[in-house]
């Protein structure tokens, strides 16, 4: 009896020791699982940064190598000054109680990225726009690339010196992303400008009905 007893015990400790084996193992691969994850989210993470960084180094290498003449500069320059800051008014106007938070342009895009309701509302400006992330990207690049050497053209002065503009950045333009960039901060101002006019134009005919049923 003892003997078999002494059998049963000893089956049962080598179970046990069984059992601890695979549970150390399970934990071991959890680790694994863990650490592998872990190291599969940098990887990505760290190739994301990489892919990024490389758009930015080819944004800045087209930007930097424009052939533009300097009324030509001017004239793009011009534009794009008047985007920026159509985007920054129009933020503002659409989060009155942030205007002292978001003196600049530069401020909304440094805090949209931790404030949902401004990155809710910057989309939603963008949208209306019809402008893309890239497209803000190329626009800052060449602002903070010629901010300090292109001068300022009213409307007037862009159309005496540069007749098609869009020509102009469709010829001379070669990267894509800088090109649909500036392409669309353009088209952002002519298209403001043709709804302000139209406005100006009803405001005008509403003046001149009472005057001729008079």
């Amino acid at each position: 009896m003892e003997e078999k007893y002494g059998k049963i015990f000893h089956i049962l400790k080598e179970q046990y020791k069984v059992d601890n084996k695979l549970q150390t193992l399970e934990a071991q691969f959890k680790e694994l699982d863990f650490a592998r994850d872990n190291l599969t989210q940098k990887f990505e993470y760290h190739s994301k940064t990489l892919a990024s960084q490389a758009v930015q180094d080819e944004m800045w290498t087209a930007v930097l190598g424009l052939k533009f003449t300097s009324v030509e500069l001017n004239v793009l320059y011009s534009y794009v000054i008047e985007v920026l800051i159509c985007l920054h008014t129009h933020i503002l106007e659409m989060l009155p109680d942030l205007v002292r938070s978001l003196p600049t342009l530069t401020s909304v895009l440094r805090w949209k990225a931790k404030n949902k309701h401004l990155r809710i509302v910057w989309e939603s400006v963008l949208e209306e726009f019809g402008l893309q992330e890239g497209d803000i990207t190329a626009l800052c690049t060449f602002f903070v690339a010629y901010g300090n050497k292109a001068e300022y053209y009213p409307a007037k002065m862009r159309k005496m010196y540069i007749r098609d503009v869009t020509f102009m950045i469709t010829n001379m333009v070669k990267n894509q992303a800088l090109q649909d960039g500036l392409l669309r901060g353009v088209q952002v101002i002519e298209k403001g400008k043709a709804v302000r006019a139209s406005k100006e134009q009803k405001s005008s005919l509403k003046d001149l009905i009472p005057s001729v049923k008079k």
